[in-house]
């Protein structure tokens, strides 16, 4: 997946609050500023917060830091690759782009946690490896946000909040067929989930092509998508344990009648889901609502619990969406702006951001803050394994024409899964490759 493409699958599967287009005015200057005070702009995506959550955060930080103010512009996810690229060109004091919107230069961006990379192969964005070790906590990160906003060692991107799916289930399903608790391993998973494979009934709905399912099942085996040696990139999917993932994959998802030559999103998961006879989808939590907005009888009558993992010591590996904070390097106020992300990233306002659009804040040791929701709980849990696409620059051009799909696609209507491997790891390979045209 491009990351681009990821944000308007994690938008449309989380219920995200609407951020209002007065905040774009509202919450950029407080009443009695002088002149000696600096503007720190802060470009945030749609939907990443709400209209009242940023309120809150300007007030209190404006009220501890009365030398700033802060300008918060908020961005479409659509074209942001070019404009933040263009924004991390352009030379001190000048306008971010021609747009009179956009206002001067960002001296804080939110990125996709999967762009960082990108962004940093461009050049300019400043190295906070010392604040990520002094100040940050760096420590008790996710990795799934961590690990993607680090380059050649070096930190650039701090994590601000995770997403990650989890199994949401059928709880009449499973007394139906006697399941008295959810799975904690994989064995177990297979089994309950064939139990319900019957009688008209699916164990699980899960469609050939949900690459990123496949991928946490790949890095449990100790796999990757793909691996690299001395700066060359290389698919993987024809390794033991990639290919060990890819029979587990096929295993699940033939208790179920889930399309093999098509997403989650073809047809949209949730309306099979909304069917009620389909015992289990894997999905971010945010999907139950629409489920029930499509059935409202299956109110109160879905569960959640992580990815079981192959033993019952830790959940599954499971792909981390998500975003990070960056600072371009010709940011005119470099204080202001690590002051902005340390604040955003910090324990008090992580758990109002937790809380308030049902994300998992971007530490393990704060998990405790969404305990009391039990679909962002049991994000919470898989979240701590949590993993992110290779850190190759190049990787968007994988997901551009992703050659998992067709590769999973094949091997599900039973053709050879290590000849079909190879083929994939060759495409991925190719389009990973720098020196290519």
């Amino acid at each position: 997946m491009t990351h681009v493409k990821y944000r308007r699958t994690a938008a449309s599967l989380i219920p995200l609050a609407l951020v209002s287009a007065s905040l774009l005015t509202g919450c950029a200057y407080l009443p009695g500023g002088g002149d000696e005070q600096r503007t720190v702009t802060v470009w945030l995506m749609k939907d990443s917060a709400s209209d009242a959550f940023l309120k809150r955060f300007t007030k209190s930080f404006e009220a501890k830091n009365p030398g700033l103010r802060l300008d918060i512009r908020i961005q479409e996810w659509t074209g942001i690759g070019e404009k933040v690229s263009a924004a991390l060109g352009q030379a001190k004091g000048e306008p971010a782009s021609e747009d009179a919107a956009d206002g001067p230069a960002p001296d804080v961006i939110e990125v996709g946690n999967t762009q960082v990379p990108q962004y940093v192969d461009e050049g300019g964005l400043l190295d906070l490896s010392l604040e990520s070790a002094r100040d940050f906590g760096m420590e008790d990160w996710l990795p799934g946000l961590a690990e993607p906003g680090m380059f050649h060692s070096r930190q650039y991107g701090i994590p601000w909040y995770a997403a990650n799916r989890v199994v949401i289930y059928n709880k009449d399903l499973f007394a139906k067929a006697g399941i008295k608790r959810p799975p904690r391993t994989r064995a177990e998973w297979l089994d309950v989930t064939r139990r319900m494979n019957t009688q008209g009934d699916q164990g699980i709905y899960l469609a050939g092509q949900d690459w990123y399912t496949l991928a946490g099942f790949i890095w449990d085996e100790g796999g990757d998508l793909a691996t690299e040696d001395g700066g060359i990139w290389e698919g993987s999917l024809q390794s033991p344990a990639a290919l060990r993932g890819m029979e587990f994959y096929r295993q699940l998802q033939a208790l179920g009648r889930g399309p093999k030559d098509a997403d989650e999103e073809h047809p949209p998961q949730s309306g099979e889901f909304a069917k009620g006879d389909v015992g289990q989808i894997v999905a971010v939590p945010g999907v139950a609502q629409a489920v029930e907005q499509q059935n409202p009888e299956l109110k109160g009558k879905l569960g959640y619990f992580p990815i079981p993992g192959k033993t019952s010591a830790k959940p599954g590996s499971v792909f981390t969406g998500g975003s990070d904070l960056v600072v371009p390097e010709n940011t005119d106020d470099r204080d202001g702006a690590v002051a902005v992300v340390k604040a955003l990233a910090g324990e008090k306002w992580q758990k109002d951001l937790a809380r308030t659009m049902n994300y998992v804040p971007n530490k393990t040791t704060l998990s405790d803050a969404v305990a009391d929701e039990p679909g962002v709980a049991a994000m919470a849990a898989g979240a701590a394994r949590g993993r992110a696409t290779p850190v190759s620059p190049l990787w968007a051009k994988v997901e551009a024409d992703n050659p998992i799909k067709a590769y999973m696609s094949k091997v599900l209507a039973g053709a050879a899964p290590a000849e079909e491997a190879r083929a994939a790891s060759r495409r991925i390979t190719k389009e990973l490759d720098a020196s290519g045209p």
